[in-house]
């Protein structure tokens, strides 16, 4: 009797141990996903936070290069953490636009903002595909 008890339980010990890697990889898949997500927020956040800086600039020029630091200091925490290189080309895109927009403060022009929200859409796409 103890046989017939110990066949089914090997048989689904054998089972899990076929099943966990999957679960494991489903896990690592969906938090990529919520990590990359909350990333996505936060950067489109600080993009936002950007635009309406310099929407207002003439109100508040001091703003516009605070939103524009704290976007960059959050790409650059991104750009450490990501191990996924669709989103660290993404992130390196996205960090070039920045640095674009700082150049264009700069030299005290109205800075192309387009390209900037381009660049976290295609984080975005990173993200999700």
């Amino acid at each position: 009797m103890p046989s017939s008890i110990a066949r089914p339980a090997a048989l689904a010990v054998a089972g899990l141990i076929a099943i966990l890697p999957l679960s494991m990889v489903s896990c690592s898949a969906a938090q990529k996903a919520i990590d990359c997500g909350s990333t996505a927020v936060r950067i489109t956040g600080d993009i936002a936070d950007v635009t309406k800086a310099y929407d207002n600039a003439s109100n508040d020029s001091a703003a516009a290069g605070k939103a524009l630091q704290k976007l960059k200091t959050d790409l650059d925490q991104v750009g450490k953490n990501s191990k996924n290189t669709d989103v660290a080309k993404a992130v390196t895109d996205l960090q070039k636009q920045a640095d674009n927009v700082q150049q264009a403060a700069d030299k005290n022009q109205v800075p192309d903002l387009k390209p900037l929200g381009d660049a976290a859409g295609n984080l975005t796409k990173a993200c999700t595909g």
